[in-house]
C-alpha cells in the first residue's frame, strides 16, 4: 500500500498501552485501518516487561512506570527495520519542532537525544521500534504528568492538550511519509 494512504486513527476514548499494540495488524483488527497506519490514543503504560522490544531498559532493569501518555503506535508494511529506525526518528523530531512552537516559557530546554526528547535532565518521552513477521512496528509515548523526583518531564507542564498534539503530530508524520514517496518516485537513476 502507499505511504500515501497511510492510514490514521485518535482514540477519543482513553485506552492503556499493553503490549498488544506492538502486534501485526492491530490497527487493522481493531479500528479496520488497512496498510501502513498510525494510531494515537492517551492512556497508562502497562507493557509487561517481558513484553519490551527494545532489550537496554530490560537488561539495565529500567522503570517505565505506569504513567499517563500520548501514545503512538505506527506500522509500516515493506519496509526494514532500519527504515523503521529512521522513520522512528522523523516522528521524533516532528514532535520535538511541534513542541518548540507551543512552548511559551524561556525555562523549558527540549533536547533530542537520539530517538527521545528531555526537558533539561527529565524524560519526555520513551521510544521503541521493532519487527513483525510481516511487517515494522514503532511506538513513542510522550509523557503528561510532571514527576520530577522520577526524571520526568510531562505535556501538562506546556500546557498542551494531547490529543490536539496528537493530530497535529500524525498530520506532519504523514505528510512527511508522502513527500519521501514522492521523491523516490521522480528520481532517475545514476548512469
Amino acid at each position: 500500500m502507499s505511504l500515501t494512504n497511510m492510514k490514521f486513527k485518535i482514540l477519543p476514548r482513553p485506552h492503556d498501552l499493553s503490549g498488544e499494540e506492538l502486534r501485526a495488524h492491530w490497527a487493522y483488527k481493531n479500528f479496520g485501518l488497512q496498510g501502513d497506519s498510525i494510531v494515537a490514543f492517551r492512556g497508562l503504560f502497562d507493557v509487561p516487561h517481558e513484553l519490551w522490544i527494545d532489550l537496554d531498559p530490560t537488561i539495565q532493569k529500567s522503570d517505565i512506570h505506569s504513567a499517563d501518555m500520548l501514545h503512538f503506535v505506527v506500522e509500516h508494511f515493506n519496509s526494514t527495520l532500519r527504515e523503521t529506525l529512521l522513520r522512528q526518528y522523523i516522528l521524533v523530531s516532528i514532535l520535538e519542532e511541534k513542541l518548540l512552537h507551543r512552548m511559551s516559557d524561556v525555562e523549558h530546554r527540549l533536547v533530542r537525544l537520539g530517538e527521545d526528547l528531555f526537558d533539561g535532565e527529565n524524560r519526555l518521552t520513551v521510544t521503541a521500534a521493532g519487527s513483525t513477521p510481516v511487517s515494522n512496528k514503532l511506538h513513542l509515548g510522550i509523557y503528561i504528568d510532571p514527576e520530577f523526583l522520577k526524571g520526568v518531564h510531562g505535556l501538562k507542564a506546556y500546557n498542551i492538550k494531547a490529543l490536539e498534539l496528537a493530530e497535529i503530530v500524525i498530520n506532519q508524520y504523514r505528510a512527511e511519509m508522502r513527500r519521501l514517496e514522492e521523491k523516490s518516485w521522480r528520481i532517475r537513476a545514476i548512469t
